[in-house]
């Protein structure tokens, strides 16, 4: 039997063809099978694992939860609480600390001014709270003088007899010391005080109160029993050897005050002092270069 080139050139017979021939389509299934022949074998690794572990059985009792909100809650109050004092002083205690401090300062405007050092004292005790109260905490006012008409410097704003009354801000406590002395000495009113006794502090303390010093009506007791149950008038004692003095004031800070009398100009007491005028204003915080009779100025 013979074939023909008809024949042979017509047959059908197929080959198996390369897979770069074929359709994008197939291409894709093939990786899909891949893919997911593949997960099942992990998946099917995993659940074999699974039947290996052991169980572990929690008992109910002995597990603890601790809330989130309530360890903020601690946290927080931690930090807003105060840190306590590592010893607690008694009232003894403060007012032998105060004593201590400005004893020496009273008894040098004792010197000065002639005012008993145990009625500062106990003044300043009684006022500033043992030196604890926020006029002398923030203010550095320990005798509760309050800004007048005449006061030029800073200010603070605290609730005494009215509401939100204004009193004065010193840069050192020695300096209201000094204020509280010249207050005495330089207002009519308290002239009669200086004629009395300088140890006769029973007179004194009431003579404040009949002056208009304080408005409590026990401020004379509580300055005596503040004098006899600490003995501060031991402090009267030293004898003076200094005169009062309204002009110029030397203190044991660190500069002078003068006190302006009549006919002083800002030019003439910088010339006094030799001091630059423009610094002078500052210090003193003067406004429109007005000074008043009787204003204490800072000597830079």
């Amino acid at each position: 039997m013979g074939w023909g080139k008809k024949d042979i050139g017509h047959s059908h017979r197929r080959y198996p063809r390369h897979p770069r021939n074929e359709p994008k389509t197939i291409q894709k299934k093939m990786a899909c099978n891949n893919y997911l022949t593949s997960v099942f074998l992990i998946l099917t690794l995993i659940l074999s694992s699974c039947g290996s572990v052991k169980k572990v059985k929690i008992n109910p009792s002995r597990t603890t939860v601790k809330s989130t909100k309530n360890i903020k809650a601690k946290t927080l109050e931690t930090q807003i609480k105060p840190p306590k004092s590592s010893k607690k002083l008694s009232v003894a205690e403060r007012v032998d600390r105060y004593v201590k401090t400005y004893a020496e300062v009273a008894q040098q405007e004792m010197k000065t001014y002639d005012i008993p050092a145990s009625i500062t004292l106990a003044q300043g005790i009684l006022e500033s709270g043992m030196g604890n109260s926020r006029l002398a905490a923030q203010a550095n006012n320990h005798f509760g003088i309050k800004c007048h008409k005449e006061w030029r410097g800073k200010r603070i704003y605290h609730d005494d007899d009215e509401k939100g009354e204004c009193f004065r801000v010193y840069k050192d406590p020695r300096n209201s010391y000094r204020d509280h002395s010249l207050f005495l000495t330089t207002r009519s009113r308290y002239d009669f005080l200086f004629e009395l006794k300088k140890r006769d502090y029973k007179a004194w303390a009431k003579g404040l109160k009949k002056a208009g010093y304080a408005t409590d009506p026990k401020y004379p007791d509580k300055l005596i029993n503040l004098i006899e149950r600490y003995r501060l008038d031991r402090y009267d004692l030293t004898k003076r050897k200094i005169k009062k003095e309204t002009e110029i004031i030397t203190t044991h800070i660190d500069h002078k005050i003068h006190q302006v009398k009549k006919g002083d100009t800002l030019y003439s007491i910088s010339k006094k002092y030799k001091v630059d005028l423009q610094l002078l204003i500052q210090e003193n915080k003067i406004e429109n270069n007005t000074i008043f009779l009787g204003q204490n100025l800072i000597i830079p």
